[in-house]
């Protein structure tokens, strides 16, 4: 994952701080300077200062190379056709690898095989959620004597190759983490240019089924050689795999830095912001960042590349219920991947019953793949998000951001965009009621808690007269129209 420190000046272009970077310094500058400059600060600023004036040095360069590179890094591997979805290792786990004062917590095979359990028996597999991802401080601290990633013989004696096959005779798949750099953000391996072919075959003779490349210590001229090799090496491998890249989050996360049109030639899916936190503030930073951005990021995403806000912390410390209904609605209407990082052991009902949402699920996976947009922000903390559907539906999120007491918030379809003639069937996403024969004329209120969203799905029932046709990012005027087939 994309480790940011807060206050540190040695950071990922303009991206804000969040706590990953400031543990991997923590436990690196014992050992390690900042010699690559990106995924930390090593001890002492003139270091960070060379990679900021190195970061400068090769921007140019750096457009440069993308262009050049882009008729041969093609992903085409078919892959992530809707939002990948699955459970992830980092946010509530992190880099625990003390087995013997925390066996049940710690990052080991045992956590992954149990963690496997609970999708397959538990009802996460039957609604999509299929991968179990491993994040950072897998490893052993050494390559072996052939080059070769191992892991902690320890932590994971029985191998990735074992556990890859546990996962997959319970009808999911592996992801697991790797960093281009000379290391880790944690410290352990990474991958450096000359290991990109070997790592990637690596992977694949293990049965992994996503690979996770972090950026930490590589410099932004090593990140544009190595994520877009890292596409070709996976490809050659033969193997299905799933590259999901941290590549815009080290670069600043907008242009001139990243050409999203060319990144969606290399990468699955990618992280483009800071780590997400077991916090509300920390969703709401993700939330601001995204949508203020959406009209470089919106149209970047669609089946097969995907803009990643990072995993979904329901089920952890950090979130009142209304707070997780929010993240996992808004987290939907992003078309972000759904990758939880809780403890699916103890998960409480209330946790599981937001993020097993079979409508939410639904609308999260539509085959459209279009990122939906706030089209709303009112000066009284209410926002509200649209994102078109397949099939001529929609999702509608109204979201509060207000502290004091519930809101009624009274609208219209039509103020809100939609095709006056058009009347749909509403259905509460969360609740299950249902709105018949809704006119887009017809004014509506909805009531919403604080920090708490009500999110519709709307299906046309009526043709308005005058057809409309597929709009997927703005309609002329400026003005943003959901999608009508």
């Amino acid at each position: 994952m994309d480790w940011h420190g807060r206050g540190l000046q040695c950071r990922r272009g303009a991206v804000s701080a969040g706590g990953r970077e400031a543990w991997a310094v923590s436990q690196l500058m014992q050992t390690a300077s900042c010699e690559r400059g990106r995924g930390g600060a090593g001890p002492g600023e003139p270091l960070c200062a060379a990679a900021a004036a190195m970061e400068a040095a090769v921007l140019s360069g750096l457009v440069l190379a993308l262009a050049l590179a882009l008729p041969s890094v093609a992903l085409e591997n078919g892959l992530a056709r809707t939002p990948p979805m699955g459970w992830m290792s980092w946010e509530r786990f992190r880099c625990n690898v003390d087995c013997q004062a925390d066996p049940r917590n710690c990052i080991s095979e045992q956590l992954f095989f149990e963690m496997a359990d609970r999708l397959a028996e538990d009802g996460w597999r039957e609604l999509g959620y299929e991968y179990i991802n491993l994040d950072d401080c897998w490893a052993a601290k050494q390559r072996d004597a052939a080059g070769q990633l191992v892991p902690d013989p320890k932590r994971f004696p029985r191998g990735i190759k074992a556990l890859a096959d546990y996962v997959h005779a319970r009808g999911l798949k592996l992801g697991i983490y790797g960093d281009l750099g000379i290391f880790t953000c944690g410290g352990y391996p990474g991958t450096m240019l000359e290991n990109v072919k070997q790592d990637a075959q690596t992977f694949a003779a293990w049965g992994v089924d996503m690979l996770k490349l972090d950026g930490c210590y590589s410099s932004a001229e090593e990140q544009a050689k190595g994520y877009p090799e890292m596409a070709r090496a996976l490809n050659a491998t033969g193997r299905p795999i799933v590259y999901s890249c941290s590549w815009p989050a080290y670069q600043g996360g907008l242009p001139p830095k990243v050409n999203y049109t060319i990144l969606a030639e290399i990468c699955n899916l990618w992280r483009n912001y800071d780590d997400i936190e077991d916090s509300w503030d920390s969703v709401l930073s993700i939330v601001d960042w995204f949508f203020t951005n959406q009209d470089v990021l919106q149209p970047a995403a669609g089946p097969g590349h995907w803009n990643d806000p990072d995993m979904l912390i329901i089920g952890n410390f950090g979130l009142s219920y209304e707070q997780s209904r929010s993240q996992m609605a808004l987290w939907t209407v992003m078309a972000a991947p759904l990758l939880m990082s809780t403890d699916l052991r103890t998960i409480s009902p209330g946790a599981k019953e937001i993020l097993q949402n079979r409508l939410m699920i639904q609308i999260n996976q539509d085959p459209l793949g279009i990122q939906g947009r706030r089209i709303v922000k009112e000066k009284y903390d209410i926002e509200v998000f649209v994102r078109p559907l397949a099939q001529a539906a929609s999702a509608l999120v109204f979201f509060s951001r207000r502290t004091d007491m519930p809101f009624r918030y009274t609208t219209s379809l039509a103020k809100l965009h939609f095709p006056e003639d058009a009347v749909y069937e509403v259905q509460d996403v969360y609740v299950g009621k249902i709105i018949g024969d809704l006119k887009a004329a017809d004014n509506f209120s909805v009531v919403i808690n604080p920090s708490g969203v009500v999110m519709w799905y709307l299906r046309r029932t009526a043709l308005p007269v005058q057809p409309w046709h597929v709009v997927r990012q703005q309609a002329p005027g400026g003005g943003y129209r959901p999608a009508l087939l």
